[in-house]
């Protein structure tokens, strides 16, 4: 498990700038052929592939607890109530959907966009398992684990935690499948039915949140998956009530790209141009710092690869900050064992970009970050590729 983990963190970085280049040039298609156009669809089909490639690849950096994660402080109850909107047309009028919330439920730090992920892909596997149909309950509630507790489960650190549970009511798991149910491309389910990557993200994000996650079930008892994430003290950040979308991806500052994947590059000051900036590039640090040394004018942005041969990508921004005050950095990376991240956790003043992406997510990323805005709500989910 632990080699598939690394597989998935070495391929990563090459294999997301493949995907980049691929959701790029589709979008490129896509915008020069006309919503009539014989080949739309094959443009379309193309794209989606990439985006499907990419939401496996998160999949498996999940598993590997190598993905990037942005964590916030967040209300549990909120989320699950968020949610269940959205689940109820999902699991089929044959399920009935209960939430019993805690209403005096403590915060946790998570990435709200992985959470979501893991409650679908437990209410999704609820559902499978009750084809004749059946309850899905899904609480929350504050725990103390205590020494006891952490004495029958060796991996467990005594404290508060809020604790998410989802229960089904269908047949149940044996205990030689439940051995082996977070282990990737493991499944019961029928060939086409499923990839085995569900329980092993779930996995994944619960642990790299610095959770845990215990699984009970017997045949024809149901299951019921308990995970247990670290309670904060901290507050919920208040929201901007007049939230708006963000009124333009363009603007006519001066952006320096470096990044070593030519076509990858070349494809990203493109999407600049298109938006009205004036664009350097280069393929390396060394050579970034002696075009900044040379460029008489201001360099507004530095958006930069942070796995690069020679020099990362922080060495460089480092370097540049020290030479031009006032310089903003967006990072960009599809690969998390990198000096840019500790341990796949994003710093809280760091403004940074997931590979791979799209053309209006660039924009828009370019766009917060020169307007001073490194981690704001408003950058949501847009900036996320959906998973499959």
């Amino acid at each position: 498990m632990e080699a598939v983990g690394r597989l998935a963190g070495g391929v990563a970085h090459d294999f997301n700038n493949h995907l980049g280049i691929i959701i790029g040039y589709s979008e490129r298609l896509l915008q020069r052929l006309g919503s009539g156009a014989p080949l739309r669809r094959d443009a379309e089909m193309i794209k989606e592939a990439a985006q499907r490639s990419a939401a496996l690849t998160r999949q498996l950096l999940a598993f590997g607890r190598r993905q990037v994660l942005e964590p916030r402080i967040l209300d549990l109850n909120a989320v699950v109530s968020e949610l269940t909107q959205m689940l109820r047309p999902l699991i089929g009028e044959n399920i009935e959907l209960v939430a019993s919330l805690d209403p005096t439920l403590g915060k946790v730090k998570a990435d709200p966009a992985q959470i979501d992920q893991v409650i679908m892909n437990l209410a999704v596997n609820a559902r499978d398992a009750m084809p004749q149909g059946g309850r899905l309950t899904i609480e929350t509630a504050d725990v103390e684990l205590d020494e006891g507790y952490a004495g029958r489960h060796a991996t467990v650190v005594p404290g508060p935690y809020v604790m998410l549970a989802v229960t089904d009511t269908g047949i149940g798991m044996d205990r030689e499948t439940q051995d082996h149910i977070y282990e990737p491309f493991y499944t019961t389910k029928e060939q086409a039915k499923g990839t085995g990557l569900g329980l092993a993200t779930v996995y994944g994000i619960v642990k790299q949140s610095g959770g845990y996650i215990w699984v009970y079930s017997e045949p024809g008892q149901g299951a019921t998956f308990k995970i247990y994430l670290p309670r904060v003290e901290k507050d919920i950040p208040k929201a901007n009530p007049e939230q708006v979308p963000y009124p333009t991806l363009h603007g006519a500052e001066t952006v320096l790209v470096v990044e070593d994947e030519g076509i990858l590059r070349e494809l990203a000051c493109e999407f600049l141009r298109g938006g009205g900036y004036q664009v350097l590039d280069s393929s390396n640090g060394a050579e970034a710092i002696q075009i900044s040394g040379k460029h008489p004018g201001p360099i507004h942005l530095l958006l930069t690869d942070g796995v690069m041969p020679g020099m990362s990508g922080r060495q460089l921004a480092k370097h540049l900050l020290d030479a031009r005050l006032g310089l903003k950095v967006l990072y960009m990376s599809g690969y998390t064992d990198d000096v840019v991240l500790r341990n796949g956790i994003l710093e809280s003043d760091m403004a940074f970009l997931q590979k791979p992406f799209t053309r209006d997510c660039l924009l828009l990323r370019v766009r917060q970050v020169l307007d001073g805005k490194q981690r704001g709500e408003e950058e949501g989910k847009e900036c996320r590729l959906e998973s499959s």
